[in-house]
């Protein structure tokens, strides 16, 4: 049985995404600097879980 090309590929689509998501969420680091702490909080708690969504999608796309 040949290995399929949809598992690298899949990992680097994961790392993409990462990079793509810790980017876009430094990049709103001066807005939300400037919010009240438990705000900040309540950010980063929501932003460090949902860049998790994407990925059931992609892991079931690469085990076909």
């Amino acid at each position: 049985m040949t290995p399929s090309w949809r598992k690298p590929a899949g990992a680097l689509m994961i790392l993409g995404l990462i990079v793509l998501w810790c980017v876009l969420i430094a990049s709103l680091s001066g807005v939300v600097g400037q919010l009240h702490w438990a705000a900040q909080t309540m950010f980063y708690l929501v932003t460090g879980i949902v860049w998790i969504a994407p990925m059931k999608p992609l892991l079931a796309w690469m085990e076909r």
